[in-house]
């Protein structure tokens, strides 16, 4: 009988005489090694037991390749598995949420759309000009001095000739009274050489220095006479004064700015074109011109001059337009917004600003048509709702003209009546199927441009 816990003992494979080892159990040959199983039964040697079984190595080592193998193909299984769980859970369930996601039908969005209209339109050139006055000086002293009176207040109207200044004039109207008194001595004399000439008691001579001394004389009055008109400054021309830049007891230089003179009604818009749009214009054209200080109003004016000569630097040509300005609203130097209307009119078709959407592939708007599907058949059981119009949305491509109060000109792509979305182009594209808002969109400012 063997024990409760069999012993083996283990003969060594390939040996012709039969030797005995000591007793190892069977847990020990399925958990070791034969290298282990053969260390430990060195060890543990104790005479044999003729009635315990023996076992050869070779079964040892086919039961410790089985058990081997048994652990790599549950090894491998289990990293089959894990792998497999990984790979769906991270790359197969994503992506069949995200195709999921986007084959699922997305409901109809609201955008705000308005009809295209036509209108005639008169093809304008925009431009950007400054404001010149008709006339405009820098009134300036010609001769240096003191200024003993001023004529004037600053920003008040004046006509052509009105004295301004007056220099201190002590020096000059002592001079010219030496010289005028010079001038009635020669006078004399000369009349008196006269009188001998005729008598013939005088020489010929005596009387050409005479009449040269009475002319030389006179030249001299004439001369402070001069001097004393450059000394009060006068208005060349009528108009309205700018703010005074001297005081009385002031002692000025020749040439120094005392005031500035501006004649402002009418006026002047100076503007350049491209040498392109030449043939575009022609006097008498029509311009429209709109200043920063009075937005909300346009000044109608005419063009009066086109320059003879092209600027070779930047290939524009400067062109000169007339406008009146009785209430003194245009001042000289101001930024101007020039629209120069042509004088033929053209039929076009208008969209607001923001229908238009801007890409390097091009200008394209919405066109939003009534949607021909027919809609799926609802159930029997649910109560059928009123439902808005359907349409279907069609980026088109189009041709953009001039801009002109917020809205577009649209040469080609587009017909009057159209349908076009105006607002939420950002949450569309081409194909889907919208409902149209009820409430107007926003209307769009008109950018004016900044010097």
């Amino acid at each position: 009988m063997l024990s409760k816990n069999p012993m083996v003992h283990v003969r060594p494979a390939n040996t012709g005489t039969p030797r005995v080892y000591p007793a190892i159990s069977i847990g020990e040959i399925v958990a070791g090694t034969r290298s282990a199983i053969q260390r430990t039964a060195t060890k543990r040697y104790t005479p044999a037991n003729p009635r315990d079984p023996f076992v050869d190595a070779d079964v040892i080592d086919r039961i410790v390749m089985k058990k081997t193998a048994l652990l790599a193909i549950a090894f491998l299984i289990l990293a089959g598995a894990l792998g497999g769980f990984g790979y769906y859970h991270y790359v197969m369930k994503p992506a069949q949420e995200k195709k999921a996601l986007f084959e699922r039908p997305r409901p109809p969005a609201t955008v705000s759309a308005i009809a295209a209209e036509g209108a005639s339109w008169r093809s304008t050139i925009p431009a950007i000009g400054t404001v010149k006055a008709f006339q405009g000086v820098d009134v300036a002293a010609e001769a240096a001095g003191t200024v003993e009176s001023i004529s004037f207040t600053s920003g008040a109207d004046v006509e052509r000739g009105a004295i301004l200044v007056i220099l201190n004039l002590t020096t000059e109207t002592a001079e010219l009274k030496a010289a005028q008194a010079q001038l009635k001595d020669s006078e004399r004399k000369l009349a008196r050489q006269r009188t001998l000439k005729s008598r013939g008691v005088a020489s010929g001579q005596n009387l050409d220095d005479a009449i040269a001394t009475r002319d030389s004389d006179r030249a001299e009055v004439e001369r402070i006479n001069a001097l004393i008109a450059e000394k009060r400054i006068i208005a060349p021309f009528s108009g309205q004064l700018g703010i005074r830049q001297v005081d009385i007891g002031q002692y000025v230089t020749a040439g120094e700015v005392l005031v500035s003179l501006q004649q402002l009604d009418p006026v002047y818009v100076d503007f350049p074109i491209p040498e392109q749009r030449l043939e575009s214009i022609a006097i008498d054209d029509d311009v429209d011109v709109v200043v920063d200080a009075f937005a909300g109003k346009t000044f109608t004016g005419k063009i009066t001059s086109i320059d003879v000569q092209i600027d070779q630097s930047t290939r524009n040509i400067l062109v000169r337009a007339r406008f009146a300005n009785p209430d003194k609203q245009l001042l000289p130097g101001m930024f101007a917004n020039v629209k120069v209307i042509e004088a033929a009119a053209q039929n076009v078709v208008t969209v607001a600003r923001t229908a238009v959407t801007i890409s390097l592939l091009g200008d394209s708007v919405f066109v939003a048509k009534p949607d021909t599907a027919k809609p799926a058949a609802a159930k029997p059981d649910v109560a059928k709702a009123p439902s808005e119009p359907l349409f279907t949305l069609e980026q088109r491509r189009v041709t953009v003209g001039e801009q002109r109060d917020g809205k577009l000109a649209i040469t080609s792509g587009l017909k009057a009546g159209e349908m076009v979305v105006v607002a939420g182009q950002n949450k569309i594209f081409n194909g889907q199927k919208v409902h149209l808002a009820k409430t107007p969109a926003l209307q769009a400012t008109t950018p004016r441009p900044r010097p």
